[in-house]
């Protein structure tokens, strides 16, 4: 079987920064450790997830060197995809846009997000958004 690719929106990243008890933060210690699913990441996503972790670092109790660590992790282990054809604007947030033409330039099967809501029109692009517990209770984990 083929592993599940995903993209996953910032909010995802940040509570499994903030909490190692909730359903993101095990999705994040599955990364790179499960033959379930693939992550993908392109340039901008990249950079939405350490400005966004930075700017959050005090709250999160995380130096700006550990998130460099967790985000060089992540890179080392994920699918990486330029992005050539913008969709934009389809979703009120821009940011959200981001994600998803990671989503559609990666093939991913789930767009993994707390804000399914907020991506709400992307099923004509053969996408699902799922919560991160969904998610993990899909592939078994949970």
């Amino acid at each position: 079987m083929q592993p599940y690719q995903i993209a996953l929106d910032t909010n995802v990243l940040i509570s499994a920064l903030r909490s190692s008890r909730g359903a993101s933060y095990k999705l994040l210690t599955l990364i790179g450790q499960t033959d379930a699913f693939e992550i993908n990441l392109s340039v901008p996503i990249v950079l939405e997830y350490e400005e966004v972790a930075k700017r959050l670092s005090k709250d999160i109790g995380l130096s700006h060197e550990d998130i460099d660590d967790i985000l060089d992790y992540l890179c080392t282990v994920a699918n990486k995809h330029d992005i050539f054809f913008l969709w934009r604007p389809l979703l009120r947030d821009p940011k959200d846009d981001m994600v998803l033409e990671l989503a559609v330039e990666a093939n991913c099967d789930f767009i993994v997000t707390y804000n399914e809501k907020d991506f709400s029109s992307v099923e004509t692009f053969g996408l699902t958004v799922i919560s991160p517990k969904t998610f993990l209770q899909q592939i078994g984990a949970l």
